[in-house]
């Protein structure tokens, strides 16, 4: 099943895919004349307003539905993927996460406006978007609308629940020592009580969760930097060079190709999988927020991949830069969130690097698992019409999932929703 799989990801996640994605962003930045450029600062204004309209409509505030987003976009992916990508790609790879994230600023705006141009108002009150809204509604295709929600509805399973709750797992036991499924059991009790609250609910708690975590990590980042100050223009330089180097590129013994395309292959896909830019999840958040302009909505979308992109994985890419740990071969630490583990504690004192690191995926984790518990609600309420039953059975299912993936490896799931991704 897993060579399969690896065989089938190898496809959906190849170079037409790459393409299309990073195309759709320039062609996005260069019809939009550049809007998250010239409008950057606009989008940091809109974060520390506090002036509400008092006429919007929406289940949760504008914030709050930033917050969704990037609990859900934020997550491991961030430290150990970005780890692989730093030695697959060598110091390049960061180069064209750089320029990945700048275009998908672009689709992330786009996504947002339509998310919230087309959202429709359910008999409760409640407000639902997303792509199967503006798929169906905007584009005229309902047949791609449902195939987008069912890829959508498997797949927050996989990435969303059983690959993050191993993570959370496996970080407890090696802060604690305890028992996986002791953390799968609190894990599920207290997605359960966030979850049955609905996006309401999930919008408050990530709205503190999120930016207590992101400053956590930014801090620390910003320490390790301080700390080796006096080496950042040679890990700056190695990432420019590196990033258009036709030199052939040695990973484990032997030669993989040359490194500009290694690093461009590493850059790009670290980037569309971190930053979620045209994967449809994040505009589902978006399209809950109480606003009545789109384009204000698409604003905030550029701000989420910049913190994503821009920030957060260039500190880590960084740490790993500045710490050495690339001398050494991945193969050899448990994970690659070990790899990372690593980078920090070489630089930070003690074993404070590890634990930090170790925090850092658990508060990454738990919010995604967060994020994407209601990108799955909105996906199967699209497939079933809003049905209460239906609601409550994936909430159920999606409780219990925590502690299947605490006590199991998350490897298959991975692997299936990594395509499942891919599709969307």
């Amino acid at each position: 099943m897993l060579d399969f799989l690896n065989v089938v990801a190898g496809y959906v996640w190849g170079w037409p895919l790459m393409i299309l994605l990073v195309g759709t962003g320039l062609w996005l930045t260069f019809s939009l004349r550049a809007l998250q450029f010239s409008h950057l600062i606009h989008a940091f204004g809109l974060i520390v307003r506090k002036t509400p309209d008092k006429k919007a409509q929406g289940d949760i505030s504008n914030f709050q539905a930033l917050m969704v987003a990037l609990s859900a976009t934020v997550g491991t992916g961030n430290i150990a993927g970005v780890a692989t990508a730093i030695y697959i790609g060598g110091p390049g790879a960061l180069f064209w996460m750089w320029m990945t994230g700048l275009v998908g600023m672009a689709t992330k705006y786009a996504e947002a406006v339509l998310a919230v141009k087309y959202r429709v108002q359910n008999e409760n009150g409640t407000f639902s978007g997303g792509p199967m809204y503006y798929i169906e509604k905007g584009a005229g295709q309902k047949w791609l609308a449902i195939l987008f929600a069912l890829l959508g509805g498997i797949a927050c399973f996989g990435i969303g629940n059983i690959a993050q709750s191993t993570e959370i797992a496996g970080a407890v036991q090696s802060l604690t020592g305890l028992d996986p499924l002791y953390t799968g059991i609190i894990l599920a009790i207290l997605t359960a009580i966030v979850v049955i609250g609905g996006v309401k609910r999930i919008g408050q708690v990530a709205s503190y969760l999120v930016p207590f975590m992101a400053m956590f990590y930014i801090v620390a980042g910003l320490a390790i930097i301080v700390l080796r100050i006096t080496d950042v223009p040679a890990a700056l330089a190695s990432i420019f060079t590196q990033a258009f180097s036709l030199e052939p590129r040695e990973i484990g013994g032997g030669v993989a190709g040359y490194t500009i395309m290694i690093s461009m292959q590493q850059g790009v896909a670290r980037g569309v999988f971190s930053n979620e830019a045209g994967l449809g999840s994040a505009p589902m958040a978006h399209a809950a927020s109480d606003t009545q302009e789109p384009v204000e909505q698409g604003m905030w979308g550029v701000f989420e991949v910049f913190v994503d992109t821009i920030v957060i994985c260039t500190l880590t890419s960084m740490a790993i830069l500045l710490s050495g740990v690339l001398e050494y071969d991945l193969s050899s630490f448990a994970s690659n969130g070990a790899a990372a583990a690593a980078a920090f504690n070489a630089i930070l004192p003690g074993t404070i690097g590890g634990t930090v690191l170790q925090i850092s995926l658990l508060f990454f984790a738990l919010s995604t698992i967060l994020g994407w518990s209601y990108y799955g609600e909105r996906c199967w309420g699209y497939l079933s019409n809003n049905n209460k039953v239906v609601n409550v059975i994936f909430k159920i299912a999606f409780v219990l999932m925590c502690v299947v993936g605490s006590v199991g490896s998350g490897t298959l799931m991975w692997n299936i929703s990594d395509t499942l991704n891919g599709m969307m």
